[in-house]
């Protein structure tokens, strides 16, 4: 079972990136704890990141085919990419939309995402810990899938 991270603009920045907001851990520490709960899942994890928005759809349909789920923190695109919901939506793979920060209780712009709507579920709020949450969840639900 292989599960896509993917992640979107600026979060190649985290760690500096207002710490109070996003938490004070960098991508890579976050995708380090991924991979350990992975392997402790006995699953395999494919991280992403890009600030380019084609960037992510042509990783999405370039691996979506070998994959059985997926995660994705789109950051800002979150809000506005059709694209990339298009793309999430052709890979006809389950996926967890999520978010460090609590997207709900930030400006109002930032309370809406385009991708939801056909997500299995949202995590927001719970800084790198929503990522291990959703990777458990994903694995679960493609685990009691094939019984």
């Amino acid at each position: 079972m292989k599960i896509l991270v993917i992640n979107g603009p600026n979060l190649n920045n985290l760690g500096k990136r207002d710490p109070a907001q996003y938490g004070k851990d960098t991508l890579a520490d976050i995708e380090k704890r991924i991979r350990d709960r992975a392997a402790a899942l006995k699953v395999e994890v494919d991280c992403f990141q890009s600030n380019h928005e084609g960037a992510i759809i042509d990783f999405l349909q370039a691996t979506a085919p070998s994959a059985s789920g997926i995660i994705i923190n789109a950051g800002g695109l979150t809000h506005y990419s059709i694209a990339i919901r298009d793309a999430l939506a052709d890979s006809r793979l389950p996926f967890i939309e999520v978010h460090l920060s609590n997207i709900h209780a930030r400006e109002e712009f930032r309370r809406h995402s385009v991708m939801a709507s056909i997500a299995v579920g949202q995590i927001a709020g719970l800084g790198w810990r929503g990522y291990v949450y959703a990777l458990e969840h994903l694995v679960s639900r493609l685990t009691e899938a094939k019984t």
